[in-house]
């Protein structure tokens, strides 16, 4: 017989939180200033926001800015505004309920349901991690000549690096990411500097065009953009690691938690939108001024913008900034792989296994496609791995929606009745484009 709903909305008892180990680990303070509050919470959006920057955004980006100029800004802006949108609710979740995204689906839905929802969202952190172990491997190969296979294996040693961090402290690994992003946003800072882009040309770019929906490559591309740009495993990851601080679990302590948590994640998904920005800019100010409009390609594009910025530190930057985002993406994939297993199968392994494996799947293809068919195959991987997120993602952004509007889940925490429709009306845009995308792959 099913098991009914109790009076909350839930039907079992929370379980085991999802990484135990950093579990409301981190104090929040109870006195001082709001800013030396909303400092304690600042950490787990940026963690989010190395996702929206990772090497499958790369491919898009540059695909879009060679091909189209600007044009496609304003795509890369409404995906960000969609990803700050969905993340805000992520974080209200885990906050408000004490259950991750992977936790509440195992509650709410059956178990063939859950299997079939965690085989989704672990094919969808295994393309992604194929993105960033591909990703790394070619920065590695740029910069300093290692071949593309020996770069793969090599990406496995990053591994030893999250356990470390996370042994000293969960605070380590934010810091870490941080550090990162702030690497990746001075390289494209520099880039686009040196690539002096049409100013005017970017402002009209921000400002949405009907060409994007009535030009069918254009609007494919826009739809790799979304989807390498709202990561699915994303949802579960944030609303767990917003766990990590001692927020007080009254009415006003979880109120307060929330909106500093909806500052940090924005703040960071903004970051994101001026490195995905800054891409596709460099793309279009570089590749598409000079008549080349096929370049979709990371080693091409490192390649060509010697020559066309007329100096080697625009190759420098551009490969620097690739090993920063492979190696900062595979951080928060690691983690992400953990708590779905966890919150969807409540099977705890020890955090090594746990992370050797999610390393595991994504390189032995990559090892195989690369020993075989070197760097062609490896750009088609990459895109493979767009589209097989672009696909997850209605299966992770409809149960978030659901659950943040059900007033005996969420209590007084539920969607307002104008987030509710918000949030209905980007589900559905995500639902319409990806069943699209899915046409035009099988049959397109």
């Amino acid at each position: 017989m099913p098991i009914e709903e109790r009076s909350d909305g839930w039907k079992q008892d929370r379980k085991q939180p999802s990484l135990q180990e950093v579990h409301r680990s981190l104090k929040v303070p109870t006195t001082g200033s709001w800013f030396r509050k909303f400092l304690a919470f600042v950490g787990p959006g940026y963690l989010v926001a190395v996702g929206y920057m990772d090497p499958g955004n790369w491919a898009t980006d540059i695909a879009g800015g060679s091909l189209f100029g600007y044009t496609l800004l304003s795509v890369v802006m409404l995906s960000n505004l969609m990803a700050i949108l969905l993340q805000a609710l992520a974080g209200k979740l885990g906050i408000a309920t004490g259950r991750d995204l992977a936790q509440a689906c195992r509650d709410h839905y059956s178990k063939p349901v859950n299997l079939g929802l965690w085989f989704l969202c672990e094919l969808a952190i295994a393309a992604c991690d194929l993105a960033e172990v591909i990703g790394a491997a070619v920065a590695l190969n740029l910069l300093f000549g290692i071949p593309l296979l020996y770069g793969v294996i090599l990406t496995a040693i990053d591994v030893v690096l999250i356990l470390f961090l996370q042994n000293k402290g969960f605070r380590y690994i934010e810091a870490l990411v941080i550090i990162l992003i702030v690497t990746i946003g001075g390289c494209f800072a520099v880039e686009m500097f040196l690539s002096k882009p049409d100013m005017l040309g970017i402002a009209k770019g921000f400002v949405p065009n009907a060409e994007i929906l009535s030009n069918p490559e254009m609007l494919y591309i826009a739809i790799g953009i979304l989807g390498a740009t709202v990561m699915p495993h994303n949802l579960y990851l944030h609303s767990s690691i917003v766990q990590t601080r001692q927020f007080s679990l009254t009415s006003r302590g979880k109120r307060e938690a929330i909106r500093y948590a909806t500052m940090d994640s924005t703040i960071a998904l903004l970051f994101a939108l001026f490195i995905n920005a800054g891409i596709l800019i460099l793309s279009a100010a570089t590749f598409h001024r000079a008549g080349m409009t096929d370049v979709a390609d990371i080693n091409d594009a490192y390649h060509l913008l010697t020559p066309l910025l007329g100096t080697t530190l625009g190759s420098i930057l551009f490969g620097v900034a690739l090993l920063a985002s492979g190696q900062n993406s595979t951080l928060t994939g690691t983690l992400a792989g953990q708590i779905v297993m966890e919150g969807f199968l409540n099977i705890r392994m020890k955090p090594w296994i746990r992370r050797l494996l999610t390393r595991l799947i994504a390189i032995i293809p990559a090892v195989i496609v690369t020993a075989m068919y070197g760097e062609s195959g490896t750009a088609q991987l990459l895109i493979l791995s767009q589209v097989i997120l672009s696909l997850q993602l209605s299966f992770a952004v409809v149960p978030l929606v659901k659950f943040t509007n059900d007033k005996n889940k969420m209590g007084e925490f539920v969607n307002p009745l104008w987030l509710k429709i918000l949030a209905w009306i980007v589900a559905g845009i995500i639902m319409v484009l990806n069943a699209y995308l899915l046409f035009q792959t099988i049959f397109g």
